[in-house]
């Protein structure tokens, strides 16, 4: 609960500050339709409609169903606690025209899933609740509060990032003396699997494609699982992995290449795709610094690797990483129509973003590294150790 009381204290600065009164996360059965709210502000669930609400005052409140009530008085985050037995609209009401909030944030937006948590049924109930009142005219999105709170990492969640940061690290070093040819994309990701298990730690993302492996030309590619092809001598080998550690994520990728007999070192052209995705990596943390726009980062490194023969990398460089692998908000981003208004955003100090462009290598498969960096006043700050060379089999 430490970690909800630093994020709720945020929160009320952060409404000071986007001059919003008063933020409504408006939920019902929880545990079976989170909103990705509740982990930063809650840490629990409620069966019956609940209204958890962070005031710019301060002031933090529950309106809850009476059953509910006794778990709520326990969360120290929140001050008061209004019970309702026959229905929630009478006890929210009340508290609304308490505080007569101005701008009152609900959880909703078109462009991050971060902030979209209120599904359109809570919604049309919400609206069916303030009908006939003033509030009704006064909700507005509260995405531009959930970016900011997600993204700027307090020293608590970044200690915790960088533990999950340094075990994926390891488990990679690992996995560079189990590789050898012969063995599958599925022997692999057992392989780090079992490492986690033994660590007592949650995957960042999900199974059946964390870890991800590719090896060589026409591998299925990214988000995709494990398969059972073969490592073969003269591929290049990614993996994408990460780790939750005490509730914070990793999310890294890293190349090797498998030699030939006789190879010392890999192909010009293995090694040339590599150092470009390396140098697009760099210059794009160069330039990462508070007030940048989000696109102008993503085009650096996406002309670097054109300007080099290669195609544009099919996705954005980079999004944030915290308590989900992506965590919303604006990241590194592309004006395509898929990021909506996103890339126009301006990084944050605070934030934790990854870096991961990639390219094709022609009869050997695909170059990628994914780094993580953290945005501070003086610019960007790698979390992770970047991979500087090739890693050789």
């Amino acid at each position: 609960m430490k970690m909800i009381r630093e994020k709720v204290q945020q929160a009320v600065e952060i409404l000071q500050e986007k001059k919003v009164d008063m933020w409504l996360t408006f939920v019902r059965e929880s545990s079976s339709m989170p909103d990705p709210a509740l982990d930063m502000v809650v840490g629990q669930h409620a069966t019956w409609q609940t209204a958890w609400i962070i005031c710019r005052d301060g002031e933090t409140i529950a309106v809850a169903g009476s059953l509910d009530v006794a778990s709520i008085e326990d969360n120290p985050a929140y001050g008061t606690v209004v019970p309702y037995v026959q229905g929630i609209r009478d006890e929210l009401l009340g508290v609304l025209r308490r505080k007569n909030p101005r701008r009152i944030a609900i959880n909703y937006s078109t462009d991050s899933v971060m902030a979209d948590g209120l599904t359109h049924g809570m919604y049309l109930l919400l609206m069916s609740m303030l009908e006939g009142t003033p509030y009704a005219k006064r909700l507005v999105s509260s995405q531009d509060i959930i970016a900011a709170l997600r993204g700027r990492k307090t020293s608590t969640e970044i200690r915790h990032m960088r533990k999950a940061i340094r075990l994926t690290l390891d488990i990679y070093d690992e996995v560079t003396g189990f590789l050898a040819p012969g063995k599958t994309e599925q022997d692999v990701a057992q392989f780090i699997l079992k490492r986690v298990r033994e660590h007592g730690v949650e995957l960042a993302w999900d199974e059946d494609h964390c870890p991800a492996v590719f090896t060589g030309p026409e591998h299925a590619g990214a988000h995709y699982g494990p398969t059972k092809r073969k490592i073969e001598a003269g591929h290049v080998l990614n993996i994408d992995f990460g780790v939750k550690v005490h509730g914070y994520c990793s999310d890294l990728q890293r190349t090797w290449y498998i030699r030939r007999k006789g190879e010392k070192k890999a192909p010009k052209e293995v090694q040339h795709g590599f150092t470009v995705i390396r140098d697009s990596i760099r210059r794009a943390a160069e330039a990462m610094h508070p007030g940048v726009t989000s696109w102008k980062i993503d085009a650096i490194a996406r002309s670097h690797i054109t300007e080099n023969g290669y195609p544009e990398y099919p996705h954005a460089l980079g999004h944030q990483v915290g308590r989900a692998a992506h965590d919303g908000g604006v990241g590194l981003l592309p004006r395509w129509e898929r990021y909506g208004k996103l890339p126009y955003g301006k990084l944050e100090e605070g934030g934790v973003f990854t870096i991961e462009p990639r390219l094709p290598i022609e009869g050997y498969g695909v170059a990628t590294i994914e780094e993580i960096v953290w945005l501070t006043a003086d610019g960007a700050r790698f979390l992770s150790k970047p991979q500087r060379s090739l890693f050789l089999v």
